[in-house]
């Protein structure tokens, strides 16, 4: 064969028919809210390739190089990583393919494994150049599904097609959805030659675009919410399950969140979405018009509460299986959120109550890029009015904010009726936040940060997470600490503890399952599971890792202090996978809360708070049917709340079964005991039509 002829064709006959000879150099920007916040840069020369990631956005990101060798089918036979992470952890793993064996290190984990022929191996530390090597693997395949290492299956459907950009600029590029390697899918768009045009998703935040085509970021923000919005209707339709019957309950001790106990076996009856009846020692048989489920004994409990959520239109489904029926949003891109609220209100999309906070920043290089980022304190002001005119609860500021415009926005905030929360601005202070009108503070180590910052050290970076080792030193009788807690207790302050995210950060020791996410892990996807089995933080020695331990232990020691003095401690967790909230109200137990007490506070406590008490947060006649039934006993042991087996929220009743297997992750339990109603209601000599009554798709009448 001609050698000029062999060096055109070799990327070709090394990757196999459905690969992609490299570019000498490709590039991606990676674009958050308008503005472009990291890179990707891959140089390729015949079967290898290298991929330069950075990201710097709200003061973090990860930072990475890539190196690959590819074989048949596009199928890396080789891959490096080293750098690092998010949080500024160290990355470096290693996967390589020889002989009939597969070799891999991480921080997750090492193994081997043989193989014939190389299999595709799903990476730790990814970046979305990595989303498109599994993509193009998978596409290989006859059904456009792969099964990967170390474990399980993915798989990619095919959407659309269109043409991004005009004139010579015009692109054709088809969409795909991946499914298998993280917790929600991805979407990618692929050219003519199938190499990577964009990764994106739903809204305008964190798309990844061919450099020269940020301009269509927008676009491919709507298309992202289009394609999700898609499929959140589809599961919906299938997960939702409503009746035009009564639903009556049986066989179930409800917990009273006021008193704290659990009562004798009980009946709940709901009409739509509310309460109609409560009743004690019920022995009459069912009626024959009314749909009966059988609670066999377990507990009923009224919804739980992330009071830190940062809602996507994927987790929705996450909560409501986690038996979290409603949330409180701390900062979102506004345009998505309004979206969201719309298609929940109208019932289109599983997800549970949000109540809005507006997320206003200051302009640094550290700034979060969503909500608004006001030039001056007037433009502060005007949008504190945008928010109110929109129906939100509150207000929440953060990192960047200039200290000295707090006490305005809360001002304003307060006239217009909206309370004012968020995190403690760099070179500020929790006592100084509080009487410039703060009513709550976002996360525990915002709070505790005043007690263990120099003046001088800027909280916008890592260091607001990761100085929580030094927290182990603090003495919490002192004078600066207890001075910081009256004044929580003479104002009324509350707070979002977040702790679940500390205990993940601050905890997290590589190749070991972290503490509280042994029972469920394994359940979920393999690139969801290998994350999570990392160091978020550098540990250099045993002694830096005790004082992490410390750390830790002064931070459940806090919350304790905290609950002692009576401050209103609202369980909350900068995550969206519904375990986490479970996670959070077991921590306020291992800080010494009675189970009651904690499944008080993620219940009725958030709803004294939210100022809805009245409709929700407990389980009595007249009150929004906001429910979980779950075996066991909560108020003896606290994880039975791990195990829901029926969720019921606005009027929908939702097994969480259903949702796991739907959502690719393997159920936890079973489902309960379902009679659907068999007679109609209505009589003939009431006059008027017989009305029949459904189990979802299905009416039955006489």
């Amino acid at each position: 064969m001609n050698r000029l002829l062999l060096k055109t064709l070799l990327p070709t006959l090394l990757l196999g028919a459905s690969a992609t000879a490299f570019a000498a150099t490709e590039r991606l920007s990676i674009v958050s809210n308008g503005e472009t916040v990291g890179s990707i840069v891959v140089e390729g020369e015949g079967d290898r390739a290298t991929v330069d990631y950075r990201v710097d956005n709200n003061g973090r990101g990860p930072k990475h190089r890539e190196e690959l060798t590819f074989g048949a089918g596009g199928i890396p036979t080789a891959w490096t990583i080293k750098g690092s992470s998010l949080m500024g952890g160290t990355v470096d793993e290693s996967y390589r393919w020889s002989a009939g064996r597969a070799q891999w290190s991480s921080q997750a984990d090492a193994g081997s494994a043989k193989a014939k022929q190389p299999p595709l191996y799903v990476v730790n530390d990814d970046s979305p150049y990595a989303i498109w090597v599994y993509a193009r693997a998978a596409l290989a395949q006859p059904d456009h599904s792969i099964a990967v290492l170390p474990s399980g299956r993915i798989s990619l459907e095919q959407l659309r097609t269109l043409t991004v950009g005009e004139g010579d600029a015009a692109t054709e590029v088809t969409a795909w959805r991946l499914t298998g390697v993280q917790l929600n899918p991805s979407y990618l768009l692929l050219d003519k030659d199938q190499k990577l045009f964009a990764l994106f998703g739903p809204g305008a935040d964190g798309t990844t675009i061919r450099a020269g085509h940020e301009a269509a970021v927008p676009m491919l923000g709507k298309l992202g919410a289009e394609l999700e919005t898609e499929r959140a209707f589809q599961l919906q339709q299938k997960l939702a399950h409503r009746f035009d019957a009564p639903v009556r309950i049986r066989n179930v001790r409800l917990f009273d969140p006021a008193g704290g106990a659990l009562s004798p076996l009980s009946t709940v009856v709901v009409m739509r979405d509310t309460i109609t009846q409560v009743i004690a020692d019920d022995r009459l048989p069912p009626p024959e018009d009314e749909v009966v489920i059988d609670g066999e004994g377990g507990t009923l409990y009224p919804g739980l509460h992330d009071m830190h959520s940062h809602a996507t239109l994927p987790s929705g489904l996450m909560y409501l299986a986690a038996g979290v029926t409603a949330t409180r949003d701390m900062g979102n891109d506004n345009g998505f959120l309004q979206d969201l609220l719309s298609k929940i209100d109208a019932g289109q999309v599983a997800w549970p109550r949000i109540v809005p906070n507006g997320f206003i920043e200051g302009r640094s290089p550290y700034s979060a890029r969503f909500g608004f980022i006001p030039a001056s304190i007037d433009e502060a002001l005007k949008d504190v009015r945008w928010y109110a005119d929109r129906g939100y609860a509150e207000i929440k500021i953060y990192n960047s904010m200039n200290p000295d415009w707090v006490r305005p926005i809360a001002a304003e905030a307060h006239r217009l009726g909206l309370r004012v929360t968020g995190h403690v601005p760099a070179f500020d202070t929790p006592d100084r936040v509080i009487a410039d009108g703060y009513d709550s503070i976002a996360h525990l180590n915002q709070l505790m940060l005043g007690w263990i910052l120099r003046p001088e050290e800027d909280s916008r970076t890592p260091l607001r997470l990761t100085a929580m080792a030094r927290a182990g030193s603090l003495d919490l009788a002192s004078d600066k600490i207890q001075a910081t807690v009256r004044l929580m207790q003479q104002r009324g302050i509350a707070l979002d503890t977040t702790a679940v995210i500390l205990e993940q950060l601050m905890m997290s020791r590589a190749r070991q399952v972290p503490m509280g996410q042994e029972d469920f892990l394994s359940h979920m996807p393999i690139g969801f599971q290998r994350y999570r089995k990392r160091s978020f933080v550098t540990i250099a020695d045993k002694a830096e890792a005790d004082a992490y331990q410390a750390g830790y232990d002064k931070m459940l020691a806090t919350i304790a202090m905290l609950h002692k003095a009576g401050i209103r401690l609202l369980p909350g967790t900068d995550d969206a996978t519904g375990f986490s909230v479970q996670r959070e109200v077991e921590l306020y137990v291992k800080a010494g809360l009675t189970p009651a007490e904690a499944l008080r506070a993620a219940t009725l406590g958030a709803e004294e708070f939210l100022g809805r008490a009245d409709r929700l947060g407990s389980i009595a006649r007249g009150k929004l049917a906001d429910l979980v039934l779950v075996p066991g006993d909560p108020t003896k042991d606290i994880s039975a709340i791990r195990r829901p087996r029926m969720v019921m929220k606005g009027g929908a009743i939702y097994f969480p079964t259903e949702i796991y297997t739907a959502l690719g992750i393997a159920p936890f339990t079973t489902a309960p005991a379902i009679r659907p109603a068999t007679k109609v209601a209505a009589r003939a000599d009431e006059g008027g039509d017989a009305v029949g009554f459904g189990y979802g798709e299905h009416v039955y009448a006489d």
